[in-house]
């Protein structure tokens, strides 16, 4: 396994595809990580993703160590619980936190997902919003609200859904829609497309050509479980499978090379297996550079 010392990160000219705030390949950022990474970061690891409610505030042994991999390798934040679609009050007081994290961790973005989580009781799970013109507006309106609070862009997420509500827009011109009217940033979620193309009917190509692609700040990838029904869970506890990495590449063929990061929330496996599909990311970054 090629590790780098916990050194600044060498100033290198991104590939297409690779401008912006993090470039290459990352991986999402797990407290049962940290331990091996506390002296040497992989070498093919080029920033990490974490959920700021996880780690805001926490002291001791976790604290010091996410402080070494910060001031070392760049960190993306990727929250879990501002419910930005959802009908109560935004949450000032974390995203308040969130911007303080932000500022003690040289943190580069930080993205929400589309979706919402709590009508006034935390449910940590996210739920389907209707795809509706009142729902763009509303969502986008928040959006700002929270910009204006952090003072930088919100990047949002693409999710899966398994229903939704209400449907008077199709859901590609429903994310394309929120994220043009907040002017926000996108985090184009590959497999999330991937889910929803099989569970929804619909070619997951032709989605992502209609997203607002110079928008995108960078990509998700990961694994899922299939039920015995057919139906997609977006689980992220399993290896990426063929055609969601066949889909990833296509992406890169349609917008460069752009930076991606791999989750795996659950079965989390050693990390040499982890850095095996970080690996598969570079090989398809590599191969499309080569191209363009």
């Amino acid at each position: 396994m090629n590790e780098r010392a916990l050194a600044p990160v060498d100033d290198e000219s991104p590939t297409p595809g690779q401008e912006g705030p993090v470039r290459g390949a990352g991986l999402g950022l797990r407290r049962s990580m940290t331990a091996a990474m506390a002296d040497q970061v992989p070498e093919s690891i080029d920033f990490f993703e974490l959920a700021p409610e996880n780690w805001i505030g926490l002291g001791g042994r976790f604290g010091r160590q996410l402080r070494r991999i910060s001031e070392t390798t760049p960190l993306v934040c990727h929250g879990l619980s501002l419910s930005i679609g959802g009908p109560a009050p935004l949450d000032v007081a974390l995203l308040t936190d969130i911007k303080s994290f932000i500022a003690e961790h040289n943190v580069m973005l930080y993205s929400e997902h589309l979706s919402y989580t709590n009508d006034g009781g935390q449910l940590y799970d996210l739920l389907p919003m209707p795809f509706t013109e009142e729902a763009v507006t509303w969502t986008a309106e928040r959006v700002r609200q929270a910009q204006d609070i952090l003072e930088m862009p919100l990047v949002l997420e693409n999710v899966s859904y398994y229903t939704t509500p209400k449907r008077d827009l199709d859901e590609v011109t429903f994310v394309r829609s929120v994220v043009e009217e907040a002017d926000c940033g996108l985090l184009l979620d590959v497999n999330n497309v991937y889910v929803n193309s099989v569970n929804h009917g619909y070619e997951p190509m032709e989605f992502i050509r209609q997203m607002p692609l110079e928008r995108v700040r960078y990509l998700h990838i990961a694994g899922h479980y299939v039920e015995p029904d057919g139906l997609i869970v977006d689980t992220h506890g399993a290896d990426v499978i063929h055609p969601v990495w066949d889909l990833l590449e296509q992406t890169y063929r349609l917008i460069g090379p752009t930076p991606t990061l791999l989750e795996r929330d659950f079965n989390i496996p050693s990390m040499a297996q982890l850095l095996t599909e970080i690996e598969a990311i570079h090989i398809r970054q590599r191969r499309v550079a080569a191209d363009v």
